[in-house]
């Protein structure tokens, strides 16, 4: 039974952010999944929640997805989506806490600092974000931070990198679920996820008409941060 809440309180927050920021849910929910979970089967239901919230995202957001912008990002991810599930395959789970901690906390510092790169510039720019992107979604569960450094050195605003961001979410989750399987949850955990994705999506919702966007980002930053580092500290101890 304890399980089972835990479960629900960190698919509910994580969904509740995604739904706040167009993005988040993996930043927010891998390092508390896969220390309740496990690597693997918390980095699949994190693929497989995302995803599922990006395509609800998306209905009412599909027309400002940029083409342009996206379809280098998406080709990109998809040729390093099969790296990172074999990576993940190859490393015991101390490593993998290890690795998935640093990459979450290593990305967050990267936006929290608003990197600018020149490497994001540009058609280059989108096809090195979307490759470290796909190689992240896949061995972590969090290709986000890549994308919204891209679209921070693009410029672009809020409004125009949410709906961009669900549909990447939709397809990078769509192709690390196919490499990574779907998680080997019974009956009582996927009811558990599925019901605080749903209540998750209507406080997201809620809490978004309300809350600044600065605001909402600082929120997901410092949670993401405090979920790298509690992952990277229970890797060094199991090591």
């Amino acid at each position: 039974m304890t399980a089972l809440i835990l479960l629900s309180g960190i698919v509910l927050l994580g969904a509740s952010v995604q739904w706040l920021t167009g993005m988040g849910f993996a930043l927010v929910a891998v390092p508390a999944l896969i220390l309740l979970l496990g690597p693997a089967q918390g980095v699949a239901l994190a693929n497989c929640a995302a995803g599922a919230i990006s395509v609800v995202g998306l209905a009412g957001g599909w027309r400002r997805v940029r083409p342009a912008a996206m379809v280098p990002l998406c080709a990109a991810a998809a040729c390093t989506v099969p790296a990172g599930t074999w990576v993940t395959r190859q490393l015991p789970q101390p490593l993998l806490l290890l690795l998935m901690g640093a990459l979450v906390t290593v990305a967050v510092a990267l936006v929290m600092r608003g990197a600018r790169l020149p490497a994001l510039h540009g058609r280059a720019g989108a096809l090195t974000a979307g490759a470290v992107g796909g190689f992240m979604n896949s061995a972590a569960g969090v290709g986000g931070p890549p994308v919204s450094l891209y679209a921070l050195n693009a410029g672009w605003t809020v409004r125009e990198f949410v709906p961009n961001a669900q549909f990447y979410g939709v397809v990078v989750n769509a192709f690390s679920v196919t490499a990574n399987g779907i998680p080997a949850l019974n009956a009582g955990e996927w009811a558990a996820a599925g019901g605080a994705m749903a209540v998750g999506g209507v406080i997201g919702r809620a809490v978004g008409d309300r809350m600044p966007d600065r605001h909402a980002r600082r929120l997901v930053l410092l949670l993401a941060l405090t979920g790298g580092v509690t992952a990277v500290a229970k890797g060094v101890w199991t090591l």
